[in-house]
C-alpha cells in the first residue's frame, strides 16, 4: 500500500488563508474524522487547548489525489523564508501560458503577490502570509 502525505502549514490566520489555497487549487474543506460531526467538536476531544493554541483548517483534493493540506495558527510569526514551497500546476497545452497567466491574476486577485514572472515558463508568487509557491504549466 503506497503511503500518503499531509503537507501542513503554521499560519497566523489558518482560515483565511485556506480560503486562497481552495481558489489557487480547487481543495474543499475536509470533514471531520468519524464520528465527530463538526472540526471544533473533534478538537474538544483531545481536552482544554493549551493558551497559545490556535485553530486550524483541513483541506482535501476532491479527486482524492493530491495531498492534504493541513493549515494550523500559531502565535509565533513568519521569519524566514519557507524550505518548501507548492507549485500550482495548470496543465500542459497549446495555450498553458495564456493559463497560467489567468491563474496568477486570479490569486492577485485573492490576495497573492507576483514577485518574479519568467515569460512562457512559470510565475513566481506569494500568498497572502507571504508564503511562495509558483503557477507552471
Amino acid at each position: 500500500m503506497a503511503l500518503r502525505m499531509d503537507l501542513t502549514f503554521d499560519t497566523v490566520d489558518a482560515v483565511s488563508l485556506a480560503e486562497f489555497w481552495k481558489l489557487a487549487l480547487g481543495y474543499e474543506d475536509e470533514p471531520p474524522p468519524a464520528p465527530f460531526a463538526t472540526r471544533e467538536e473533534w478538537a474538544a476531544s483531545f481536552g482544554e487547548p493549551e493558551e497559545d493554541e490556535g485553530g486550524g483548517a483541513w483541506l482535501r483534493d476532491p479527486a482524492g489525489v493530491g495531498p492534504r493540506l493541513c493549515l494550523l495558527d500559531v502565535p509565533e510569526p513568519k521569519v524566514a523564508k519557507n524550505r518548501l514551497h507548492i507549485d500550482v500546476r495548470v496543465g500542459k497545452s497549446a495555450d498553458q501560458w495564456e493559463r497560467i497567466v489567468a491563474k496568477s491574476e486570479q490569486l492577485v486577485a485573492a490576495g497573492g503577490h507576483v514577485r518574479a514572472t519568467f515569460d512562457g515558463h512559470h510565475i513566481v508568487m506569494t500568498d497572502p502570509e507571504g508564503n511562495e509557491f509558483c503557477v507552471a504549466a
